[in-house]
This record gives structure tokens, sequence and C-alpha cells, in this order.
């Protein structure tokens, strides 16, 4: 009776080690709405009713107009629809509404053998001001644009003039899309690989959009306009920048276009471009008079 007790005793401090060992670990926290929100849930009624913070300024420059009772819209033909616009978060081109000696210049850039897309868009105002907006991205794998980065920014003082002179660049009366002929009896050049860009300049009334892709001296007529759309957009965002690396010259691409008009060749209708409108260039008198009320 006496050797009870102590071999119970003994079997409990052999089997401690071994209770120790199969006991399950604490159950890790579960994750809550409120863990994945990083600020305190929004009650549901005010999501929808309350005010939110304005936008700034530059994020939409031409905020709050209407078209007059007999002004038309204007036509924007450059491929781009205006969910997609959206989806970049920008106001569509569609519904942006000019006054006298104001303009739009947009250019989107898509190069043939990466998804890494860019926009940018500069506005000229009125009353002098000019802004400008760039979205880079995916544009591919995803529904949406995906790792869009961009940004809104107002350019400095006296930047307009820059932008008001290309409205009389000689690209906006050539061929939508081109093709390089070099010389009479040289056979187009053969674009596979290389880097699209789609051109539009919107003032009031009328716009017009062209390609230049591939080929530099197919780009290289439109490297005036280029230069000053990509010149513009650099400097504010570095993950815009890095797209980038040489910065925004296309002085190889003008050398190249002027050697082809040196050497007789010549930048020819695509074959299967749609027609321009007769004529864009517009009267330097009627963009700059005073501005409508």
């Amino acid at each position: 009776m006496v050797r009870l007790p102590a071999t119970i005793l003994c079997l409990l401090s052999l089997a401690a080690p071994a209770l120790a060992q199969t006991s399950s670990p604490a159950p890790a926290p579960s994750a809550t709405a409120e863990d994945a929100w990083p600020w305190p849930l929004p009650d549901p009624k005010s999501w929808w009713d309350d005010k939110w913070p304005v936008a700034p300024e530059a994020a939409d420059p031409l905020a709050g107009r209407r078209l007059g009772r007999s002004e038309p819209a204007i036509a924007i033909d450059n491929g781009y629809d205006p969910l997609l616009y959206r989806l970049w978060a920008l106001p569509p081109l569609q519904n942006q509404i000019l006054r006298n000696g104001e303009m739009i210049l947009e250019v989107a850039v898509r190069p043939s053998t990466s998804a890494r897309q860019s926009l940018i868009r500069v506005i000229v105002r009125r009353d002098g001001k000019t802004f400008v907006q760039a979205r880079a991205g995916l544009g591919c794998c995803e529904p949406g644009i995906a790792r869009r980065v961009g940004f809104d920014a107002e350019l400095p003082a006296g930047s307009a003039a820059k932008f008001l002179a290309l409205r009389e660049d000689p690209l906006w009366d050539a061929p939508r899309e081109v093709r390089v002929a070099e010389g009479s009896d040289a056979a187009d050049a053969l674009c596979i690989d290389g880097t699209s860009y789609d051109l539009t300049l919107v003032v009031p009334g009328k716009s017009r959009s062209v390609r230049r892709a591939c080929d530099s001296a197919e780009v290289g007529q439109a490297a005036d306009v280029l230069e000053a759309a990509l010149g513009a957009a650099l400097g504010h965002e570095p993950r815009f920048d890095v797209i980038y690396p040489t910065g925004a010259s296309f002085e190889s691409a003008r050398a190249a276009y002027r050697q082809l008009t040196a050497e007789g060749g010549q930048l020819k209708p695509a074959p299967h471009s749609r027609p321009q409108p007769p004529t864009f260039q517009p009267s330097a008198a009627q963009e700059d008079a005073a501005p409508a009320p």
C-alpha cells in the first residue's frame, strides 16, 4: 500500500514532458475588417452621402464648364474610348470644353515589346495657366491598369507660349499614319520593333490625331511635339521618370527625318490609314482672340 503513491508520483513525473510536447499552440488572432482597413470603418450611409475633399485644380483644370446651347462637342478620333481615360483616372478628352486661346496636347506612348504604357496630357488655359497630367502603368494582365502611377501639376508661369506655338507645327496637317519611302525605287521600311506615339491636338471646335511609330524618321517628324510633352511630364514622379532613362530628347529621330528628306525620301500615307479632314491649321487671330464670356 505504501508503494502505490510512490508509483503514481513516478508515472506523473515521466508523463509531464510528453504532455508539454503534445499541447497545441495558441491560436493566432483572426484578421478582422478593422485590421484590413487602416482607418476606422466608415458608416455605410456616410460613405455615399458625406462630402469628399475637393480635387486640386490640376486634376481637372477645365472642370465645371458647359457647352453652349448651339455649341457642338469636339469630335475626338484618336482611338481612345472615354472609359479607357477613366481607367487612367483622367477626365475623358471627349468631355473637355475649350474656349478661345486654349488647347490640349496629348501623347500616348505604347512600346511594342512591353506592356508599360504612358499617357501625357498638357492643358493650356485662357488665363495663361498650363497644366500637365501624366499616367503610367501596365496595359495587360489585369482588368484595370496595373501598377498605375500618375500626377497632376501646374507648370511654371510662362509655359503656355511654347505649347501654343505647337499648334502651327506641320505635323498636324500630315497624314494620320505614314510609312517611310527611301527614294522612288525603295520599298517601304518594315517595322517589327519600336514604340508608337499617338499624338492628339485639341483646339476650340476641332481636333487632330496622328500616329508615329517604330521608324526613327517617322518619329522624327513629331520630335518637337514629343520633346515638349515629355519634357513637361518629367521631374514630377520618379516612378514615371524611370520609364524614360534617356530623358525627353528626340534629337536622333529628328536627325533621321532630316536625312530622309535630304536624300529624297518621304513619309507617305500608310495603305490603310483613315483620311484626315482637309486642313487643320488654326487661325492664330481666331485662337488668340479675347475669350468669350
